[in-house]
């Protein structure tokens, strides 16, 4: 039945939301698509369910042509199988938790391996069985602390999350394989520009691990490709090119020297340029070795402190140290803890008072390109002092090594070497392949065809549903309004009945009940006391495909028909106006085939 805006359940707004800062949120809002409760929780009004329902429909008939096979969780889960994979307590504060009338702890499903590997340790005994992948699309819910631009960044959300379940690492190749051109698949239909990187697993665990982003430049994940070799990789799963070591046997020895008033890296190359010049080049920030302080807050609320070397040129990228240290959280170092470790020179920190044997204890990883050989200018861990000449294996050792420090234009590329572009994206689907962390913790075995109990081998692979809706709006928008794909649309096509003649409104029902039998979906605008100039408007905002107004050229047996889009405009005849706005549809189809 035709969707009349008489009637529908819509309101739409002039003014953008004072919070909404991307396009997506506020003309998802503005156009009625969806409304704010609170901060991240949203609810679906009529004409964003329908293009939810659309998009799942596609997700679903994917999932389905790979042979997946779709149940449903619930959202409400108990504490033991959390506990038992770790992850209620890796999990933190992103969870919501909760107790029920007997004290028992629960949760709201932030994500559901623990339940798709008990369904299958449950019903599954025998190799025989394996194959097996399983689907839902089900509302997740995560505490975001600072949940964003709307539905892309909430704390409600729907997503489809599937698992595979092999016998062997082969079998989840092939597994990882079919999710992976299924994944395509569905983001080509959704039909927003998208990349495929290599990425992080971070707390899910496993192995190879790569991301969809759509493109987008106020997307909230930075990713780089190189244009010579195709590589492509969000910064957090971006490893440095690492150096060869450097020979250090005739290296000068390393000496102290008093740098008054040289905090920062700045003050401390204007220092050097000044007091200790180099004939060959003068000192850069590249030649410091910057060593940061953090503290690591662990799930179980342990503290530790970490530090980290990097060049002096480099700064700490959060979300790759973030992506490091999971499932621990990264906090700033306060004074409190300056005052806990006596022996840290605040601003002339060096390798002299780091690592866990030195004298703070304090556990130290460098980047990288701090290899053994390499010379650098460093605290000296005295205030107004620094070392110059300070050789990596021969005067320190660090703890370790990290891959914290920014990626930028122009770095090279770990595959070819040549210059890495970035970009911004937003991730609308990721897979894994999860090895067998979740099956060890809670016993997933079948007997493999010697009669021996094996460990079954796990992939997951997530798409964000109700993301992909806000991600299509960002890239299917202009100026005035919303510019739907037909696919995902409300409606294929907008009617708009104007001015007072009651024949043209008796004329707008008889044209949709013949749009509607020949197989389209309509949204009428039969409101009899809104202007004609409201009607327009609204139909622009909406976004669907293509509007039809009834108005002036009736009388004489003409209609306006309009592309949303491309806002060309035509008439046509009303005794043939069916048929010319199939042509038209099926015309636009086509089109959109060959892109």
């Amino acid at each position: 039945m035709a969707m009349r805006m008489s009637s529908l359940f819509l309101r739409t707004l002039r003014e953008n939301p004072a919070d909404a800062e991307v396009p997506s949120h506020q003309l998802l809002v503005r156009a009625g698509y969806i409304r704010r409760v609170s901060p991240g929780i949203y609810t679906w009004l009529p004409l964003g369910l329908k293009v939810l329902r659309k998009v799942e429909t596609i997700v679903r008939e994917e999932m389905d042509a790979i042979g997946s096979q779709e149940l449903l969780f619930p959202a409400l889960l108990p504490r033991e199988p959390y506990e038992a994979t770790g992850r209620w307590t890796e999990y933190g504060d992103n969870i919501f938790r909760l107790k029920d009338r007997k004290d028992g702890d629960y949760l709201l499903g932030p994500t559901h391996e623990e339940l798709f590997t008990l369904a299958v340790k449950d019903m599954y005994s025998s190799y025989k069985d394996l194959p097996v992948s399983l689907y839902q699309i089900q509302t997740k819910y995560r505490d975001e602390a600072r949940p964003r631009a709307g539905i892309l960044r909430g704390r409600e959300f729907v997503m489809k999350d599937s698992y595979s379940f092999d016998i062997d690492t082969a079998g989840l190749d092939k597994s990882y394989q079919l999710h992976r051109d299924a994944y395509i698949r569905i983001f080509d239909r959704l039909g927003f520009h998208y990349v495929i990187v290599e990425a992080m697993a971070g707390a899910m665990g496993g192995s190879k691990s790569e991301e969809f982003l759509a493109t987008a430049e106020n997307g909230e994940d930075t990713y780089v490709r190189c244009p010579n070799c195709h590589y492509a990789a969000n910064v957090e799963a971006v490893r440095v090119p690492v150096p060869d070591p450097l020979p250090y046997a005739d290296a000068p020895a390393a000496h102290v020297e008093d740098t008054p008033d040289t905090p920062t890296i700045e003050s401390l190359v204007a220092h050097l340029n000044s007091a200790y010049p180099r004939a060959d080049r003068a000192w850069a920030a590249g030649d410091t070795l910057k060593n940061v302080l953090v503290m690591l807050v662990h799930p179980d609320g342990r503290r530790e402190p970490l530090a980290i070397g990097v060049p002096g040129d480099r700064e700490i990228d959060e979300k790759r140290l973030g992506a490091q240290v999971e499932p621990a959280a990264v906090e700033a170092f306060t004074e409190a803890d300056f005052t806990a470790y006596p022996t840290l020179a605040k601003g002339y920190i060096g390798p002299g008072a780091l690592g866990s044997e030195a004298s703070s204890g304090i556990r130290y990883l460098v980047d990288p390109r701090v290899v053994a050989g390499t010379a650098w200018v460093t605290g000296a861990d005295e205030p107004g002092r620094h070392v110059l000449g300070l050789v990596a294996e021969r005067d320190f050792t660090p703890d370790g090594t990290i891959e914290a420090a920014d990626v930028r234009p122009g770095d090279p590329c770990p595959s070819c070497g040549h210059a890495l572009e970035s970009a911004r994206g937003i991730e609308m689907g990721h897979i894994f392949q999860l090895g067998t962390k979740y099956a060890e913790a809670l016993d997933l075995k079948v007997l493999d065809e010697n009669g021996k109990l094996r460990t079954v081998i796990m992939g997951s692979y997530g798409v964000g549903v109700s993301r992909a809706v806000a991600c299509i709006a960002e890239s299917n928008h202009d100026e005035i309004g919303l510019t739907w794909p037909r696919n995902i649309s409300p409606a294929d096509v907008h009617l708009v009945a104007t001015g007072k003649d009651p024949a043209v409104f008796e004329y707008a029902e008889q044209l949709t009940r013949e749009l509607e039998a020949a197989g389209l979906e309509v949204l009428l605008d039969d409101r009899k006391q809104a202007s004609p100039g409201v009607k327009f408007k609204d139909a622009e905002l909406i976004g669907i495909p293509t509007i039809v107004v009834i108005g002036r050229g009736f009388a004489d047996g003409t209609l306006e028909l309009k592309d949303r889009r491309s806002g060309e405009r035509r008439e046509i005849a009303v005794s043939d106006a069916v048929a010319q706005i199939q042509t038209e549809i099926q015309a636009e189809i086509q089109a959109g085939s060959r892109r």
